[in-house]
């Protein structure tokens, strides 16, 4: 259950507050803030979800190494709390841009000045917002802030969303796209057998377009690649609340492998997120190295693998939520062949062979997790 806007103020507030009566005390204000490294994730085994460990830094005022760190997150906050007193909603890029500035600094003992950019690039300032987070516990769509939404679904549901109703049965050739934070949508009625997550758009557009989703009664979902917050938000609404099985879609090749390790799994830069985001019970029914000799795909459509693609697979291989005896043997297969291959590179067997492949998979139980 989200907070309210008073809740979230407060917290935030007073996690500001305490750090001015540090200062107003004499004292040098520190924050603690749990750390987001791989050193500091956990694999809960059991629960199949990355979470993140009890390892905490410090971020003092008065250390070099970390002054403008701990400006930042002081800024950072600041606009967010005023965001919030205002009563509008920003983007990430609204925050970056509203606090990018550059600081000037005259040191006449030294003969010269100093200029530093509050922050450089929005993946600094992204990172400042999740330490807040982290820090706070307080969620970026609890503050009101939202990002760039890739995710879309159509098929047999209706939700209401802001007092209207949308049925994404009835959206012709396009879908219904995901709001920020998913837990705004109220789910209506919800008439599907299962969820399919597809990782590339134009895929996930001829599926709608031939009607997939109809003839099978399923939802089609996409975030167009590595999921963003929202998409992976949704998809655990549907397996948690509603019970729908969820099965993953992706090309032959360890990032695709790994966009599926993210829905199932959690990431790891977003670790104290994933107990909400995580969707343990999510299956992958391909693309699979063996696919390939399984489904007799035409060596026209196999592509050989770079060294950056056999680096990311032997990244995966070690990492314990690729552990399964079928994952072990995909990736090494893939190692030993060096040869992956995209979803179009089903059609070696005709253009409706896509359909045929997936009910294949779906039907007859050809996953692994």
């Amino acid at each position: 259950m989200s907070r309210s806007r008073d809740e979230v103020l407060k917290i935030l507030t007073d996690w500001g507050r305490s750090l001015v009566d540090d200062v107003l005390k004499d004292e040098e204000p520190v924050m603690h803030i749990p750390a987001r490294t791989l050193t500091n994730i956990i694999w809960d085994e059991k629960r199949k979800i990355l979470l993140l460990g009890p390892k905490t830094i410090e971020r003092r005022f008065l250390d070099l190494n970390e002054a403008k760190r701990f400006m930042q997150t002081t800024l950072m906050l600041r606009l967010i709390v005023q965001s919030i007193r205002e009563g509008v909603y920003p983007t990430i890029r609204d925050l970056y841009y509203n606090g990018k500035h550059t600081m000037e600094l005259n040191e006449p003992k030294l003969g010269k000045g100093f200029r530093e950019n509050t922050w450089d690039g929005q993946a600094e300032s992204n990172s400042v917002i999740e330490d807040i987070e982290v820090a706070t516990g307080v969620l970026r769509e609890e503050m009101g802030v939202s990002a760039d939404v890739k995710g879309k679904v159509v098929g047999p549901i209706v939700v209401r969303s802001r007092g209207f109703e949308i049925d994404a049965t009835k959206m012709g050739d396009t879908a219904l796209s995901l709001p920020p934070n998913p837990d705004d949508l109220e789910i209506i009625r919800l008439d599907a057998k299962y969820v399919l997550v597809v990782e590339k758009d134009a895929i996930f557009q001829r599926l709608n377009r031939e009607g997939f989703w109809n003839s099978e009664k399923c939802l089609l979902v996409t975030a167009k690649g590595m999921p963003d917050r929202a998409t992976r938000r949704f998809v655990r609404r549907l397996s948690e609340e509603y019970g729908l099985p969820v099965y993953v879609f992706t090309d032959g090749d360890p990032y695709g492998w790994y966009i599926y390790s993210v829905y199932r799994s959690g990431s790891i830069k977003l670790s104290y997120e994933n107990e909400r985001l995580a969707t343990p019970e999510a299956k992958f029914i391909g693309v699979t190295a063996s696919d390939i000799s399984k489904y007799k795909i035409s060596d026209n459509y196999v592509i050989k693998a770079t060294d950056r693609d056999v680096k990311r697979a032997q990244e995966l291989k070690k990492y314990p939520w690729f552990q399964s005896r079928e994952w072990k043997h995909e990736i090494d297969l893939f190692l030993k062949t060096k040869k992956k291959v995209e979803i179009e590179a089903l059609s070696t067997h005709g253009l409706k062979f896509l359909h045929e492949y997936l009910l294949d998979k779906i039907h007859h139980g050809k996953w692994i997790e």
